[in-house]
C-alpha cells in the first residue's frame, strides 16, 4: 500500500507538470494582435494598414513585427515588411520604396503607410507581433485592402478656360441676339420736301424757312443696337445746324 501510495504521488506530480507547461503559458504569456477587417483607398492614396496588440509583457528589444501580403488572385503570402527595434522596409519587389513605419511599440502599435496605393495592392494583408515571452494566444490579424479607382476631378484651370474661351463668348453673343431682337430697327424717316426761301406761293406777300427738323434723342438700347448706317446718319443729322424761324417782319412798300 505504501509503495501504491508513493506511486500515485509521483504520478500527480508529473501531470501537474505537464499541465503547468502546457496551459499556464496561454493565459499568462498571452499576446493578441488585432486590424480592421476591411481597408478602402483610392488609387494614388496613402493607405494606412492599421495594427494594434495587447501583451502581458511590456515590449522588448526582442519583439518583432512582420507584415505579409497574399495577393487578391491568390498564392502563398510573402513577407515584405520587418520590424526589430527598427524598420526594414522592402529594396525591391512590389513594395519597394512604397512602405513606411508608423508604429510605436510602447503604445502597443505596429502600423505601416502603404504609399501610392494600385490596383496591383488589392489582397489580404497580415500583422504578425512576437513579444517574447508572450507568444501564444492571437499572434496575427488579417485585413482586406481594397483599392479602387479615383473619380476622375475637374481642375480649377480646366473651369477657368472653359469659360474664358468657350462660355464667355457664347454669353455675348446670345446678349447681343437677344438686344437685337428686343429693339427693332427703326425706319429711317425720309425728309419733307422744303420750298425754296425765294419761292412765294398765291396769297403769300413774304417768304419764311422752313423749321429744323426735330431728332429725337435715340434710347441707351437703341444705340447699342444701332446699325453702323443709323448710326452715321443719326450723327450726321445732329451736327446740321438748326434753321430758326425768320421773325415776321411786315412790308414797308
Amino acid at each position: 500500500m505504501h509503495r501504491q501510495r508513493i506511486g500515485n504521488t509521483a504520478l500527480n506530480k508529473v501531470l501537474l507538470f505537464y499541465l503547468t507547461v502546457c496551459f499556464v503559458p496561454t493565459f499568462v504569456w498571452s499576446i493578441t494582435v488585432n486590424s480592421p477587417a476591411e481597408l478602402h483607398a483610392s488609387k494614388g492614396d496613402t493607405a494606412t494598414l492599421s495594427c494594434t496588440f495587447t501583451s502581458t509583457s511590456p515590449p522588448t528589444s526582442k519583439m518583432t513585427v512582420d507584415w505579409s501580403y497574399r495577393p487578391q488572385t491568390g498564392g502563398p503570402p510573402q513577407t515584405f515588411f520587418h520590424f526589430s527595434s527598427r524598420a526594414f522596409p522592402p529594396s525591391e519587389g512590389q513594395f519597394s520604396g512604397r512602405v513606411k513605419w508608423q508604429g510605436s511599440p510602447a503604445r502597443g502599435d505596429a502600423s505601416i503607410l502603404l504609399i501610392n496605393a494600385t490596383l496591383n495592392d488589392n489582397g489580404t494583408y497580415t500583422c504578425s507581433v512576437r513579444n517574447p515571452p508572450d507568444v501564444h494566444g492571437s499572434p496575427t490579424s488579417h485585413s482586406v485592402l481594397t483599392v479602387t479607382p479615383r473619380a476622375a476631378r475637374v481642375r480649377f484651370s480646366d473651369v477657368t478656360l472653359l469659360l474664358a474661351f468657350i462660355l464667355l463668348p457664347s454669353a455675348l453673343l446670345t446678349f447681343f441676339l437677344i438686344g437685337r431682337i428686343l429693339c427693332p430697327k427703326k425706319q429711317r424717316s425720309q425728309s419733307k420736301p422744303t420750298r425754296s426761301p425765294i419761292e412765294v406761293t398765291e396769297g403769300e406777300e413774304y417768304s419764311t424757312r422752313p423749321a429744323a427738323e426735330t431728332v429725337k434723342s435715340p434710347t441707351c438700347c437703341e444705340l447699342c443696337f444701332m446699325d453702323p448706317d443709323e448710326e452715321e446718319y443719326y450723327y450726321n443729322l445732329k451736327k446740321t445746324p438748326s434753321m430758326e424761324e425768320e421773325p415776321y417782319v411786315e412790308s414797308k412798300c
